[in-house]
């Protein structure tokens, strides 16, 4: 398989993924209280939007190299 290919085919899957998911997710952990033996943790869950014009520009910019590559 050619180089063009393998990127297109690349550009298309994580162009559908993005689109899929929209976004990444994670979490954090934080002390909320520290009294000697006494620990109590807070979970905080973070987000990065993805917009969806990115997982279409993806796409396109794969189906385009893989057009050309043929």
């Amino acid at each position: 398989m050619k180089s063009p290919t393998l990127l297109a085919i690349v550009l298309i899957v994580l162009g559908v993924v993005a689109l899929i998911y929209q976004g990444i997710s994670y979490t954090t952990r934080e002390k909320a209280v520290d009294l000697g033996p006494i620990q109590v943790t807070a979970e905080e869950k973070h987000t990065i939007p993805l917009p969806p014009v990115v997982g279409a520009v993806a796409i396109i910019a794969g189906v385009v190299l893989l057009v050309r590559a043929k």
